[in-house]
């Protein structure tokens, strides 16, 4: 027996384990109704998503012990005390508490809104932006207004797509992911992708772009372009310097897979030092998934309302830059976007978060920035040009490209073993950029300047460094591999 027929693969377990999030928020039975409102603005305003009450601390609480008009004020909390009304359903579930007692907890599954912005009793608007109901500024408030207008795009008929367009395989893998057992159509109008018009099914944008067999009929900007170029520039004419190149167009989680798997394919390794062993190990030219993630976020936030252009990735030497058209959700800003969450395309959003592409909690763009880091990579750099948002991910390919691997692991391995953790990773951090200044050390050892200047000074009589400066007082010196015999 399914727990919840808006949800089908939901269980017990999951309400009680799974982390909150862009789409999830448990709540006590004790909670104040207004602050129930804020909770359901917050999800309406953004991608929609479901509140469980009646749980607290993670353990079952149930809702009976409010009463009946404390429960109904639950039910009714959407519908008035927010402005304008939330578009949700609920429902009771039953349940045995800890103490063998019966009750119920009450599951309210709250729709995105398109085209309104929904404030509270008090005139104040609510985001969901990860696991947290965040109250909007006036500025942000008028920005997230202009910006429901471009939300109505995935939302209009896709022209021409009937359901003899959708690629059946793709919908059967989306069912059997949800775990739902009834007829695929009512499946997908529930979820959104598609209409009903009196007698007929219309197929909306954003099902054309999960679901249909050739999704560029519908849509023809909808693809992704690869471009691999030998060298740091992009040359043209006689010059053009396009070694790769390749288009992709399949219904969305389809590209997705296809655009990784060629793209590993294109990806060199490179030598990294093992801080366990003091020895070198090929590792990939960026982490996995900061590329890959990288990919997945402007194919599902893309504006595709702009016509005429498309996804494209370039590969150069020192670098990998993926370019999507349009600009960040206005919400949404290059400062911010670390901890930032709003959706352009909801239900596309919805959607490959069912098929696990899209993960919730923002964790995607601020995991990019962890594992880069952990790479001993640049930062990720988000820019918008020209109607563009681009994310470049820089390698180490000219530092790893001039070093003397052969003396540089002879170095390591004579005298790894006698070096304590910090000496260690000096050198880590000198092989991964090629140099180091006292300050750099001092921050990845959280210890004073004094202290690392001592590390450095150590590895240095140990000949293992050499200092690089004008001047005894040259502000700008710093330490290097010794790689002399």
């Amino acid at each position: 027996m399914k727990l919840s027929k808006y949800e089908p693969s939901l269980t017990l377990s999951e309400l009680l384990t799974r982390e909150e999030g862009a789409y999830y928020d448990r709540k006590s039975a004790k909670i104040p109704i207004s602050k129930l409102a804020e909770a359901i603005i917050g999800f309406a305003n953004a991608d929609g998503g479901m509140i469980a009450i009646g749980i607290e601390n993670r353990k079952l609480q149930g809702i009976c012990s409010q009463g009946n008009t404390k429960v109904n004020d639950f039910i009714q909390c959407g519908f008035e005390k927010c402005f304008p009304s939330v578009n949700y359903e609920y429902e009771k579930i039953a349940i045995v508490k800890e103490n063998k007692k019966e009750d119920e907890l009450l599951l309210l599954h709250i729709k995105p809104s398109i085209d309104k912005v929904h404030k509270s009793e008090a005139n104040e608007v609510f985001l969901r932006v990860g696991d947290e109901t965040k109250k909007l500024s006036y500025d942000q408030r008028i920005d997230i207004e202009y910006d429901k207008g471009s939300r109505l795009y995935e939302e209009q008929i896709a022209d021409g797509c009937t359901m003899d367009d959708l690629d059946i395989e793709v919908v059967q893998k989306y069912k059997e992911k949800l775990q739902f057992k009834g007829d695929h159509k009512e499946l997908l109008l529930a979820r959104g992708f598609l209409k009903r018009d009196k007698n007929m099914l219309n197929v909306t944008i954003a099902g054309a772009l999960l679901f249909a067999k050739y999704p560029t009929q519908f849509v023809p900007s909808a693809k992704l372009r690869f471009y691999r170029y030998d060298g740091i520039k992009a040359k043209v004419g006689t010059d053009i310097n396009i070694s790769k190149q390749k288009e992709f167009e399949a219904p969305l989680s389809i590209l997705i897979e296809q655009a990784k798997h060629f793209i590993d394919s294109q990806l060199r390794e490179f030598m990294t030092l093992d801080m366990e062993t003091g020895k070198f190990t090929s590792i990939p030219e960026y982490p996995p998934f900061a590329w890959q993630e990288g990919i997945i976020n402007a194919i599902t936030h893309r504006a595709y309302n702009i016509h005429g252009d498309d996804i494209k990735v370039f590969m150069f030497d020192d670098r990998l830059e993926i370019h999507s058209p349009g600009k960040l959700p206005n919400i949404v800003s290059v400062d911010n976007i670390r901890y930032t969450r709003y959706s352009r395309n909801p239900k596309i959003a919805r959607g490959l978060s069912d098929l696990e592409w899209v993960r919730e909690l923002n964790e995607g763009v601020k995991r990019i920035y962890i594992d880069m880091e952990k790479f001993f990579l640049d930062p990720p750099v988000y820019e918008e040009k020209h109607n563009t948002v681009i994310l470049t991910l820089k390698n180490n390919y000219i530092m790893r490209k001039t070093r003397k691997e052969e003396r540089i692991s002879a170095i390591f391995d004579r005298n790894w073993k006698t070096l304590s953790n910090s000496e260690k990773k000096a050198l880590e951090l000198v092989y991964e950029k090629g140099h180091v200044r006292t300050r750099d050390l001092a921050l990845a050892l959280n210890r004073g300047q004094g202290f690392a200047l001592d590390v450095l000074k150590s590895l240095k009589d140990k000949e293992l460094l050499r200092l690089v400066a004008s001047s005894n007082f040259d502000p700008n010196q710093y330490y290097e591999l010794n790689t002399e015999e």
